[in-house]
C-alpha cells in the first residue's frame, strides 16, 4: 500500500523541525557552558591544553560567578572582595590549573570549598587575604604549590596539622608569620612559622589528651576497686550468716550421745 504523498511530505517537515531544534539546542548549551562570564574578560589559553583564562579581577565580587566556562584552566579573581569560599564552589571544573584569590577578604574557606581540583589544580594563591587557620577538609587531597603569605594566621595545633598536606611555594617559607598563637607563650608569635626550630604547638593538645587518659585510667580503676570491695564485702556478710545458721543447727556429736543414753535407758 502507496502511502498518500502529503503524508509524507508532512513527515518529512516534522522530523526536519525536530532535527533543527536538537542541533539548536546543542549549540546553545556548547555555548553556555564555554562562554565567559558575565563583567569577567576570557582569552584562549597558550600551550597545547587549551581551555581558557578567565581574568575577573578588580569586579568588588562578594561571591564566586555561577557561570565560569567549565573548559576554563587559569582563574583570577584576586582584588575583589569575596570573604568566603563555600563548598563546591569549583566542582565543575576539571581542567582549572590555576586559581588566583589573592588580595581580598577571605577568612573562611568551607569544608569542600576546592573539591574536585586534586587531579587538575597545580597553582593556588591565598595571598593578603584574612585568613587566620586553615582547614584541611577544605582542600580534599589538593596538593597544588600554595602562596599563603600576607595572611593574620593564628599558629596552633590546628594550622601546624594541615600546612604539610600542602606543596607551600619557597615565598611561604619566610611569609606565614604568627600573629597569635596557642599556647600563647609558645614563642611562635611575630616569628616565620615554618622556620620556627623545636616549635610543637600540639604539646599542649598531647598533654591534654594524656591527663583526659590518667582521669579515665583513674576512674576505671577506681570503678574496679568498689567492685571488689563490694564483693568482698557481700561475700563476708553471705558466709557470716551461713556460719550462724550452722551454728543455729543441733550438732551430730550431741545426737549421738543423746542416743546412746536413750539405748542404755532401755
Amino acid at each position: 500500500m502507496l502511502l498518500p504523498s502529503g503524508w509524507l511530505l508532512r513527515h518529512s517537515v516534522v522530523m526536519w523541525l525536530l532535527f533543527h531544534s536538537l542541533v539548536l539546542m546543542t549549540l546553545c548549551f556548547h555555548h553556555a557552558a564555554t562562554s565567559c562570564s558575565k563583567r569577567c574578560y576570557c582569552s584562549d589559553s597558550e600551550g597545547s591544553f587549551g581551555g581558557k583564562t578567565m581574568r575577573c579581577s578588580n569586579l568588588q565580587l562578594t561571591e564566586i560567578p555561577q557561570d565560569i566556562p567549565n573548559d576554563t584552566r587559569r582563574l583570577y579573581l584576586d582584588y575583589n572582595l569575596l570573604t568566603s569560599i563555600p563548598a563546591n564552589a569549583f566542582h565543575d571544573l576539571p581542567l582549572l590549573a590555576e586559581l588566583d584569590l589573592s588580595h581580598n577578604e577571605l577568612a573562611l574557606l568551607e569544608p569542600g570549598a576546592f573539591r574536585g581540583l586534586a587531579a587538575s589544580l597545580q597553582f593556588l594563591d591565598l595571598s593578603s587575604n584574612q585568613l587566620t587557620t586553615l582547614d584541611p577538609d577544605a582542600f580534599e587531597g589538593v596538593r597544588a604549590r600554595s602562596n599563603l603569605t600576607g595572611n593574620p594566621w593564628h599558629c596552633d595545633c590546628r594550622l601546624q596539622t594541615a600546612l604539610p598536606r600542602l606543596d607551600l611555594e619557597p615565598v611561604s617559607l619566610t611569609g606565614i608569620i604568627c600573629q597569635t598563637s596557642e599556647p600563647s607563650d609558645s614563642g611562635a608569635k611575630g616569628v616565620p612559622f615554618l622556620l620556627a626550630k623545636d616549635l610543637d604547638l600540639c604539646v599542649v593538645l598531647k598533654k591534654t589528651t594524656d591527663v583526659a587518659m590518667l582521669v579515665t585510667m583513674f576512674g576505671w580503676f577506681t570503678m574496679v576497686i568498689s567492685y571488689l570491695v563490694y564483693y568482698v564485702r557481700h561475700n563476708q556478710e553471705d558466709a557470716r550468716r551461713h556460719l550462724e545458721y550452722l551454728k543455729s543447727l543441733p550438732s551430730r556429736q550431741g545426737k549421738s550421745e543423746e542416743s546412746s543414753t536413750i539405748s542404755t535407758v532401755v
